[in-house]
């Protein structure tokens, strides 16, 4: 059972969720001598329920709108859903059950938080709710909208959110620093869940979801894949820059090298296989850049 949920709700790429919740933490830490650590484990458990529950309700509002059987008919299109539902692994009933579960322990840590940090806390975690349900659920749809909503709220769900709402829980208050220090992981972020749309956007079209893929083509969607890169790493500098992060921390710059290289084998116009290396590029550029930023605050920590 538990390796079908490990799969239904995509658990692999759960420290995409984690490590900005860890960079805020240790943030507060660096910048305030602040550290509780049952509040960090509680925001760990409250975003990383948060997140698993935003792929399970994605999955099945993308059921509900006939995105998967469009990827599942669509010659060459790769979906990038857990297959569940359109498989029948697990019927509708429970597979709701299962997100909502989720849900309810993500609402649980934030409540918990509130009593200890104050309700603002509340405040940050309904609007990461808000945007994990809307982001294909009717009546918004970010993801289906095609104007740029959708990586607006990537940017804010997996980086400003979790980066800023970690920091508050330890402070009790915001700063500068950790909205800086959201935005190259969040734009990171913001890259994997852009590139993926290439590996399914003709379904996408079929399907009437409007991504930017499907509104701008893929030539002028890939043009601005390379500018996400380059604006994730420029805010990388500027953080040094800004004192959000320790000069040392530049060293995280050669993670872009492998990625920036994969958009060299591609053409104006691919088959969907061969954005597969673009999206394990991205996610591992992310990881990495995410890990070495951790490990700069850490030891900018420990030389204080």
């Amino acid at each position: 059972m538990f390796k079908q949920f490990m799969k239904a709700s995509r658990i692999k790429v759960l420290p995409v969720m984690l490590i900005p919740v860890a960079l805020g933490a240790v943030g507060a830490f660096v910048w305030t001598g602040r550290f509780d650590l049952i509040s960090f484990v509680i925001t760990l458990a409250g975003a990383g329920a948060a997140h698993l529950f935003s792929n399970m309700i994605n999955d099945l509002w993308d059921y509900y709108n006939g995105t998967d059987a469009a990827a599942k008919e669509t010659e060459g299109a790769i979906s990038t859903n857990s297959g569940f539902l359109t498989a029948g692994a697990w019927s509708i009933g429970v597979f709701q059950t299962v997100t909502w579960m989720l849900f309810a322990i993500a609402a649980a840590c934030g409540v918990a938080l509130s009593f200890i940090s104050g309700w603002p806390v509340l405040l940050l975690g309904l609007a990461g709710a808000f945007i994990a349900y809307f982001y294909v659920a009717p009546p918004i749809k970010f993801g289906y909208r095609g104007k740029g909503y959708s990586e607006i709220a990537i940017l804010l769900a997996f980086g400003v959110l979790p980066v800023t709402g970690a920091y508050y829980v330890q402070t009790s208050h915001l700063d500068y620093r950790a909205l800086l220090l959201s935005l190259p992981i969040g734009l990171l972020t913001t890259l994997i869940l852009f590139n993926h749309h290439f590996l399914h956007w003709e379904a996408d079209r079929q399907a009437g979801k409007r991504t930017l893929v499907v509104v701008w083509g893929e030539k002028r969607a890939l043009q601005f894949s390379r500018l996400l890169l380059l604006l994730a790493y420029s805010a990388l500098v500027l953080c040094v820059v800004f004192g959000a992060l320790p000069p040392y921390a530049l060293l995280a710059l050669p993670t872009a090298i492998p990625l920036y290289l994969v958009y060299g084998s591609l053409d104006a116009h691919n088959k969907s296989t061969a954005y597969l290396p673009l999206m394990g590029a991205s996610l591992q550029a992310t990881l990495r850049c995410g890990g070495v930023l951790i490990l700069a605050l850490i030891l900018q920590g420990a030389l204080q």
